[in-house]
């Protein structure tokens, strides 16, 4: 079972994460009223850093179906570099969103985060093989 799903991750890789990309954009840019529960609180930045998390790894899934050397590497700059250029559009495309330096931070922590997690499971998937 979790064979077949991990193929199917690595088959459709690409449009898993284009989807994301989309979806990630096109709520970063929407207006937070229409956005259900979203607030200036922890709770904004806990929702930053999962995101990130899982475009992280996303990336990553991609990353590795493509054998890229330096899978880990390319995930956690392109997701922290597209967290900052999302952070800039908000500032320059719209008139209701603003630079938020903390989103940065929030966003970069979940794809280091990510990053320690694909490690501890690279090097456990190695101990036990």
């Amino acid at each position: 079972m979790i064979t077949k799903l991990l193929l199917v991750l690595k088959k459709w890789a690409l449009p898993i994460v284009l989807i994301y990309v989309i979806a990630l954009t096109i709520g970063s840019l929407l207006h937070p009223r229409d956005i259900p529960l979203m607030e200036h609180t922890l709770n904004d930045k806990i929702n930053h850093v999962l995101a990130y998390f899982l475009f992280t790894l996303l990336v990553y899934n991609y990353c590795n179906s493509k054998n890229f050397k330096s899978s880990i590497m390319i995930s956690v700059l392109f997701t922290s570099v597209y967290g900052i250029i999302l952070e800039l559009l908000q500032n320059s495309l719209t008139s209701y969103r603003i630079f938020d330096a903390y989103d940065v931070v929030a966003n970069t922590s979940g794809a280091l985060l990510a990053v320690i997690v694909l490690r501890y499971l690279i090097k456990t998937k190695v101990k036990m093989n």
